[in-house]
């Protein structure tokens, strides 16, 4: 049996599975706080949004860590919300209203469905070069992210805190002294010590605010149609419908970086399309209870890489933890009182393993090849750039600087481009050349 399939102790797979909510519960609570704040709903509607993003993060996990019929990839994923999906889901929510943002993402979640028989036909087109260098570019796309979580972003109040940065910087320390001092299960839960170990500090300094831990009653269980009746308008919903184009090719190297860390074969003209199909399912769904899309998260990929606990049980408990947490209304309050500082600490740590995944794949693609070397340095350029530079595209049109502002959709495509054009277009072109040339002698003679 692979170790994937292994299944462990009750207490140790539910000790791993919560060590992947400590560090990635961060993820869905501050989407569904930006939520709220940048739309300006009420605490009621928030705390319906919250238990709803932690419910439909534990069943789409469980759907693609278990893979019934022809959903999920029996791989160790976690899904969240979060990311460019929400962004576009507050565009269209601030334009057309709540109503129309649902509907979007709804019919988003439908268009999966309907494009995916022709994408799978594509995967072909999307070889180790192109996947690793989008890999790359996720790992320090999620570095920043864990980053802006330590320090705040520029030009606001409080940041680069020396408070925080000390926080953060003690929890990756905290993090090297157990995994260098600790063996078996201990060295395997350094992350999640490393953070708990980070939380008591700040504790400890005062740097806590355990008032948010406070109120609700214990039990709350998620109201759907929070916004009432979906409306659908596929002019509005165009752009989350194009970026599920990108995000298709984001769960394809998703799904293949993730087989690797684990050191699982798999077909990928079966495996991808199975983890497209989680992601529509649990949107689909997400979308009725006023949620963003729903995407799997290739965030955890880190921490099974760190860990070397490579069972999809893991992420299985993990989704069932949280949707424990999504019905159980003190535990919610208690993980939101962690600091952003010491998650941001411990998520520099866990995204920066997925580069070194990229790396790595990037590293058996025979870069010696001076083709290979400009598809990968060409990708990176133009990925990175919105990454590096925010606000780079401001001055373009609003639908265009959504997908341009997504750096690994635009890392992705332009590597997919570039090999398409060396690898595929020009042999064949050179070929016709040299045959019509010696055609060409043969009739000279």
């Amino acid at each position: 049996m692979h170790p994937v399939d292994e299944s462990r102790p009750l207490a140790r797979i539910l000790l791993f599975g919560i060590q992947h909510v400590l560090v990635m519960a961060a993820t869905p609570i501050s989407a569904i706080f930006l939520m709220s704040a940048t739309l300006r709903l009420g605490p009621a509607l928030t705390v319906n949004l919250l238990s709803a993003a932690f419910v439909l993060s534990g069943v789409g996990s469980l759907i693609q860590s278990l893979g019934p019929w022809k959903f999920g990839p029996r791989l160790p994923f976690v899904m969240l919300p979060g990311g460019a999906p929400l962004i576009l889901f507050l565009a269209i929510a601030d334009q057309h209203g709540l109503r129309t943002a649902s509907g979007a993402v709804i019919l988003t979640a439908v268009f999966y469905f309907v494009v995916l028989p022709v994408f799978s036909r594509l995967l072909t087109f999307f070889p180790a070069l192109v996947i690793g260098t989008m890999i790359v570019i996720v790992g320090v796309n999620l570095v920043k992210v864990g980053a802006v979580l330590v320090t705040g972003r520029p030009g606001q109040p409080g940041f680069a805190d020396p408070m925080n940065l000390g926080l953060g910087m003690a929890t990756i320390g905290f993090t090297v002294v157990f995994y260098l001092l600790s063996s078996g299960i201990l060295r395997q839960l350094a992350v999640m010590l490393g953070l708990l170990a980070g939380t008591a500090l700040a504790a400890a300094l005062g740097a806590v605010d355990f008032g948010n831990a406070a109120g609700g009653g214990l039990f709350h269980v998620p109201q759907p149609l929070p916004f009432g009746s979906p409306q659908f308008n596929l002019v509005a919903a165009l752009p989350l419908m194009l970026y599920s184009l990108a995000s298709m090719a984001e769960a394809t190297g998703q799904t293949v970086i993730n087989a690797e860390a684990v050191g699982k074969d798999i077909d990928r003209r079966t495996a991808v399309p199975k983890t497209i199909r989680g992601d529509a399912i649990t949107s689909l769904v997400g979308g009725l209870f006023g949620l963003p899309l729903m995407v799997t998260s290739g965030e955890n990929i880190g921490i099974v890489r760190v860990t070397g606990v490579r069972s999809r049980y893991v992420t299985a408990a993990a989704g069932v933890v949280l949707i424990v947490i999504g019905f159980l209304a003190p535990v919610t309050h208690a993980i939101s009182v962690i600091p952003s500082a010491v998650i941001g600490g411990t998520a520099m740590v866990v995204f920066a393993v997925i580069t070194v995944l990229g790396v790595q794949m990037l590293g058996r693609c025979d870069l010696d090849q001076h083709t290979n070397t400009f598809v990968c340095a060409v990708a990176l350029a133009l990925g990175l750039l919105p990454i590096l530079i925010p606000g780079v595209y401001a001055n373009f049109p609003p639908n265009l600087r959504i997908l341009l502002e997504s750096g690994v959709a635009v890392g992705a495509f332009t590597a997919a481009l570039l090999n398409i054009l060396f690898h595929h277009i020009r042999p064949g072109l050179a070929a016709r050349v040299a045959a019509a040339r010696t055609e060409s002698d043969n009739g000279n003679r």
